[in-house]
């Protein structure tokens, strides 16, 4: 059995596929499988596989269920010790595995590892450099949109991974669970890094493990109708999954803020509809994940204090990361 599964889940992506499996082929790690996760795509994607990447295995679902439950079946399909997710608008430094499985090693303490992500179109930005939220309860990932002056070069110790290109343990996804398929796409990474950290999992940020990401490639772009409402719907059922009832009086003000200026910012890009739709699923599906949020504060390990230390860094960090990103949009012309 090979020591890390690869999960690549994939739904009409065969114009990505291609690089992303042929930058597979040229790690330096080589105990590894590559399970590629089909959801019904239309484009070849499934031919592309069998015929030129025939090391790869192919699961084929027969209908796009949404990223986390691609996930997921190629997760219940391997029995690795440690599984790797990767999206399809990737293309990983040969390194990329054997970082990660250093870092695996040295660090026995974590269940999950953040990739360095660099936007692929023009590699002097980062894509990201792990994942944060902050105290208004949006998620915000790391290093996104900034120019890259060293500031990442270090590794450290994160809120979570980005499931674009992520290390998990399985002893720990046994624990806590795997990706909420009720989340579809977006967010469902930051929810299973909330569940981990609630059980006293951490999270790593590798900075040797480089992968290019093109980003959204599969749902039209950040502010996209499908983008907006779904992020929005899942950021809201992510803290009334996760967010222990102690610490809610403390981010209320933030969390009222938070959601202010989301408004206003929909309204100001156009995308207010579908905003509004994600508020209305996030409230009809709110009794499920209430009930889900039983168990997971049931397992929680770490205090309702411990909960505000890591929301307050992780939100510092945020800011901070924000800030660079502001000031290097306005020298990149926006």
């Amino acid at each position: 059995m090979a020591r890390i599964t690869v999960v690549v889940p994939n739904w009409n992506g065969a114009r990505l596929l291609e690089g992303c499996l042929s930058s597979l082929r040229r790690q330096t790690f080589r105990d590894f499988e590559t399970v590629v996760v089909d959801g019904g795509s239309a484009d070849g994607s499934a031919e592309l596989v069998r015929s030129s990447f025939p090391e790869a295995r192919l699961l084929e679902l027969g209908e796009n269920r949404g990223f986390a439950a691609a996930a997921n079946a190629g997760i219940r399909a391997s029995g690795s010790e440690l599984v790797a997710l990767l999206n399809n608008d990737t293309e990983q430094d040969p390194g990329w595995l054997e970082a990660l499985a250093r870092a695996a090693d040295a660090h026995p303490e974590a269940g999950m590892f953040a990739s360095r992500l660099v936007d692929f179109r023009d590699r002097r930005y980062l894509d990201g450099a792990g994942d944060a939220i902050r105290l208004s309860g949006l998620p915000y990932r790391l290093g996104h949109g900034e120019l890259d002056r060293g500031q990442f070069d270090r590794p450290a110790y994160v809120f979570g991974a980005c499931g674009a290109a992520a290390l998990y343990r399985r002893r720990m996804l046994d624990e806590v669970g795997l990706f909420d398929e009720d989340f579809g796409s977006y967010c469902e990474d930051a929810d299973l890094s909330f569940r981990a950290q609630l059980a006293g999992y951490h999270c790593l940020y590798v900075p040797q493990a480089v992968v290019y990401h093109v980003g959204s490639a599969s749902t039209g772009g950040k502010r996209s109708a499908t983008a907006t409402r779904l992020g929005t719907r899942n950021s809201l059922l992510l803290l009334a999954k996760n967010l222990p009832l102690p610490v809610i009086p403390h981010l209320l003000p933030f969390f009222v803020a938070g959601q202010a200026a989301r408004l206003l910012t929909a309204a100001a890009t156009g995308t207010l509809r579908p905003h509004l739709e994600g508020l209305a699923e996030a409230a009809r599906m709110l009794p499920a994940a209430l009930r889900k949020r039983r168990e997971v504060q049931r397992s929680r390990r770490i205090t309702g204090a411990g909960v505000r230390r890591l929301l307050r860094g992780s939100s510092l960090d945020a800011s901070a990361s924000l800030a660079r990103r502001l000031r290097d949009g306005a020298l990149r012309g926006g």
